[in-house]
């Protein structure tokens, strides 16, 4: 079940089914297992409860670290830069980002490639480096195409273009 609805045009985030969220979260109750571990970060973040998202992404870094493969940490790691996006982190949270899509290059491993990179994007967007964004969006959507993401994913990158793009336009004419 997608919790998403939608994405917000100006700001790029989530549109979500609160109510939903908070069920689902309610269902998950203390599970330790790292699917639901990485289920109840993003809950948590969308739901704007950070403090309870870094503690968990922080866990689910841990778990993965420990007994997951190299693509779960990654994906942990990923979703632990996100809460720092959201908690307004930038610098470390590209940081992240960089060294995950550097890491998903390396190993030819294109949609986790082009998570990081959508995400980084989004840091970059929230940072008003809208030029970098859009190149960091391109790179996602050239990657989810070779990987034959579904269309609601290759739709909410093409969304994020447009949306770097009107920025960066506007950003242009106002100096």
């Amino acid at each position: 079940m997608s919790y998403i609805q939608g994405y917000d045009p100006q700001t790029l985030r989530e549109i979500v089914d609160v109510a939903q969220c908070r069920e689902r979260l309610a269902d998950l109750g203390d599970q330790r297992s790292l699917q639901a571990l990485l289920e109840r970060v993003w809950l948590l973040k969308v739901l704007d409860k950070l403090d309870d998202a870094l503690v968990v992404s922080e866990q689910s870094v841990r778990v993965a670290r420990m007994g997951g493969t190299r693509k779960d940490l990654l994906r942990a790691r990923v979703l632990h830069a996100t809460v720092l996006q959201m908690r307004g982190s930038y610098d470390a949270a590209v940081q992240e980002l960089t060294t995950c899509a550097e890491e998903a290059d390396g190993q030819k491993w294109a949609a986790l490639g082009a998570f990081a990179y959508q995400h980084r994007g989004k840091v970059l967007y929230d940072a008003g480096d809208y030029v970098n964004a859009r190149a960091d969006f391109k790179r996602s959507l050239f990657l989810r195409q070779e990987a034959g993401a579904p269309e609601d994913q290759l739709e909410s990158t093409l969304l994020a273009i447009e949306a770097a793009e009107r920025r960066r336009t506007g950003a242009a004419v106002a100096s």
